[in-house]
C-alpha cells in the first residue's frame, strides 16, 4: 500500500491507542477524543495538519450550496491539513487543502471523494451514496470509511474568477490531474498513523469534475485505488467547452436581447417549449422497452424527430416555430466546424430535458443566468488558456479556430485514454454511470467512449470484467430530473472489488417515482419489462 512520510503523530498514538485493533474485514476497539486531540501535533510530508477535533455522534454538517445539513453521523476525527503548498507568480497561496474524517469504529477502508466544477472548495468529506441523499446514514463515513475531499489545490475565494488559478503552473497540474495522487498519498498515511493498520481496501467515488479525477486517477495512477466510481464524468472537458460556446451561441440567436444587447438565454426556450418537446420524446419512445412508464429506457431505438411539434399554418399553441426547431437541432446534434468536422458529441433526446436541473444548465432563469454561460469563460480562459490573451468571448467564438486553442490543454485535462491495462493488471474496477438528460457533458459522448473501451481492451467480454457502464433515463447532471436517479455504487463497487462479484443491475429509486424501483443495466443492455409483474418493481424488468 503507497505511504508517506508521517511524523509525530505515529509514535504518540502508539502510546494512546495501544488497545486498538484491526483484523480482516471486523472493526475491533474503539478511538475516541484522546486519540483525536493527538493528531493537532501531527507533520506530514510536504505539508502540514491545521486542526484535528473530535466529531460527536449526531452532530449535523453543513453541505451543499444551499446549505441543508446531514444529520445521523457516527463519532469521528476531522483532521484539516495541506500539502503541496506554494506562492504562485500571481502573489496567490495556492495549496491542496484537505479534509480527512476517520470514524471511531474503522471498517479498514478508505475513500477519496471526487470533487466538482472548477474545484476550489472544500468540501465535507462525508461520502454520500447518493446525489439526492440527505442523510448521515447513507454516507461511507457512517459505514464505517476513512473519507477524505480536497479543494483540487487552489481556493476559490482568493481568486478574482474561479479559473485564475490557471495562471500558475502548479495549481493548473493540480487541477488537471495530479492532486488526487498527492492527497491520497498523505490521506493514507494519516489513515495507518491513526488506526496503526494499512488500508485494506481504496476506493474512489466523484461526479462531475470528480467523474473527471475518477478517470484520470484511474488511466494516470491504478495503484491508488481497487475501485472507482465516476459518475457523469467531464472526461472530455475540451470538448465539452466547446459545446457549451455552440449550445449558448445557437439558442443566443432566438432569445430576446436586453437593454444592452445581451440575448436572454432564459427566454430562448420557455418551459411549455421544453413541456412539449418531452411529452413529444415519451410519445415517441417510451414505450420501446415494453412499458409505459414515463422513464426512455431504450434510448438506442428512439429516433426522434422534433419536426413532429412543427407548427401548422395558423397554429399559435401547441407546437415549435421554425426558428425553435432549428436552433433545437442544432443544439442536439453537437457543434461542427464550417466544413462539417465534428467540435463534440450529439446530445440524446431525453424527456428530462424539461427537468429545472436541464434549464438551469443550459438557459438559466431571469433571475440566475445559466451555468454554462457562468461556467463557460472561467474553464476557458483560466484553465484552457490560462489568462493569457487574447481572451475568448463566449459570445463571439469562432468555431473555426477557437476550439484548436482549448485543445492545449486537452493531453493533461482530458480522461480520454482507453488503455487500462494497468488498471486490469491490479484487478482494479471501474464503475461509470450517467443521465440520458445530462445538459452538461453529453451521455452520448460517453456512450462512443465506452465503445472505444471496448474496442481497446478485448470486447465487451473482458471489458466488462473491470469496467461497466450504467445510463440512467431522465437523470440530469449527477441527479435530478424524472428518472429513477437513487442507487448504491458504493456497494456495486465493493462487491465487484471484495468479492468478485460485478454488478449485473443497479436497483435504482427517485423521488419522481414515488415506490417504484427500476433496474439500471450495464451497458449495452437496456432494462425492459418482463411482461409479468407489476411494473412499478424493478423484479418485473430484466436487462437485456
Amino acid at each position: 500500500m503507497i505511504s508517506t512520510r508521517v511524523l509525530g503523530f505515529g509514535a504518540a498514538l502508539m502510546a494512546v491507542a495501544a488497545s486498538y485493533a484491526y483484523c480482516g474485514n471486523a472493526t475491533v476497539g474503539f478511538l475516541g477524543p484522546a486519540q483525536c486531540r493527538v493528531a493537532t501535533a501531527d507533520t506530514v510530508a510536504h505539508g502540514q495538519v491545521t486542526r484535528a477535533a473530535w466529531v460527536p455522534a449526531g452532530t449535523p454538517v453543513q453541505v451543499g450550496f444551499a446549505g441543508g445539513a446531514i444529520h445521523g453521523l457516527p463519532p469521528h476525527c476531522l483532521i484539516l491539513g495541506e500539502v503541496n503548498s506554494h506562492t504562485g507568480g500571481d502573489g496567490i497561496a495556492y495549496g491542496d487543502r484537505f479534509e480527512l474524517r476517520l470514524p471511531a469504529r474503522w471498517n479498514g477502508r478508505f475513500l477519496f471523494q471526487g470533487g466538482g466544477g472548477l474545484d476550489g472548495v472544500l468540501q465535507p468529506a462525508l461520502g454520500l451514496v447518493s446525489a439526492s441523499a440527505g442523510a448521515g446514514p447513507s454516507s461511507a463515513l457512517a459505514r464505517g470509511f476513512a473519507v477524505i475531499s480536497t479543494d483540487g489545490g487552489h481556493e476559490q475565494a482568493l481568486l478574482k474568477s474561479p479559473g485564475d488559478f490557471g495562471r500558475d503552473p502548479g495549481a493548473l497540474a493540480d487541477y488537471e490531474y495530479d492532486s488526487t495522487r498527492r492527497v491520497t498519498r498523505v490521506a493514507l498515511g494519516l489513515v495507518r498513523a491513526y488506526y496503526r493498520h494499512e488500508t485494506r481496501w481504496t476506493y474512489f467515488m466523484g461526479c462531475s469534475n470528480g467523474g473527471r479525477e475518477g478517470l484520470i486517477a484511474a488511466q494516470r495512477y491504478p495503484q491508488l485505488f481497487d475501485g472507482i466510481v465516476a459518475g457523469s464524468p467531464a472526461f472530455d472537458l475540451t470538448g465539452a467547452m466547446v459545446a457549451e460556446a455552440w449550445n449558448s451561441d445557437v439558442l443566443a440567436s432566438i432569445a430576446p436581447r436586453n437593454a444592452q444587447g445581451r440575448p436572454e438565454l432564459a427566454q430562448a426556450l420557455s418551459v411549455t417549449d421544453l413541456n412539449l418537446l418531452a411529452h413529444a420524446v415519451l410519445a415517441r419512445c417510451d414505450a420501446l422497452d415494453g412499458a409505459r412508464d414515463g422513464l426512455v429506457s431504450d434510448p438506442a431505438a428512439c429516433h426522434f424527430d422534433p419536426g413532429v411539434l412543427a407548427c401548422r399554418r395558423g397554429q399559435l399553441h401547441g407546437c415549435l416555430t421554425p426558428q425553435k426547431l432549428t436552433a433545437i437541432r442544432k443544439v442536439f446534434a453537437g457543434p461542427v466546424s464550417r466544413e462539417g468536422r465534428r467540435l463534440y458529441s450529439s446530445w440524446p433526446y431525453d424527456p428530462g430535458i424539461a427537468a429545472p436541473g436541464w434549464r438551469f444548465w443550459m438557459l438559466g432563469s431571469p433571475e440566475v443566468p445559466a451555468l454554462n454561460v457562468l461556467i463557460a469563460p472561467a474553464a476557458v480562459n483560466g484553465v484552457a488558456l490560462g489568462g493569457q490573451a487574447p481572451a475568448i468571448d463566449l459570445w463571439k467564438f469562432n468555431f473555426e479556430s477557437d476550439p484548436a486553442r482549448i485543445a492545449r490543454v486537452a493531453k493533461d485535462l482530458d480522461a480520454v485514454s482507453t488503455d487500462y491495462r494497468a488498471l486490469r493488471k491490479r484487478h482494479g474496477k471501474l464503475l461509470m454511470y450517467a443521465g440520458m438528460a445530462d445538459p452538461v457533458f453529453s451521455a452520448n459522448d460517453l456512450i462512443a467512449y465506452y465503445r472505444r473501451v471496448l474496442e481497446a481492451n478485448g470486447g465487451a467480454r473482458a471489458t466488462q470484467r473491470f469496467a461497466r457502464l450504467f445510463l440512467v433515463p431522465g437523470m440530469n447532471h449527477c441527479g435530478g430530473g424524472p428518472a429513477t436517479d437513487e442507487f448504491d455504487a458504493l456497494s456495486a463497487i465493493q462487491d465487484w472489488v471484495e468479492q468478485g462479484s460485478p454488478p449485473k443491475r443497479l436497483v435504482a429509486s427517485g423521488p419522481a417515482f414515488p415506490g417504484a424501483t427500476r433496474p439500471l443495466c450495464p451497458y449495452p443492455a437496456v432494462a425492459r419489462y418482463s411482461g409479468s409483474g407489476h411494473m412499478r418493481s424493478a423484479g418485473a424488468f430484466v436487462c437485456r
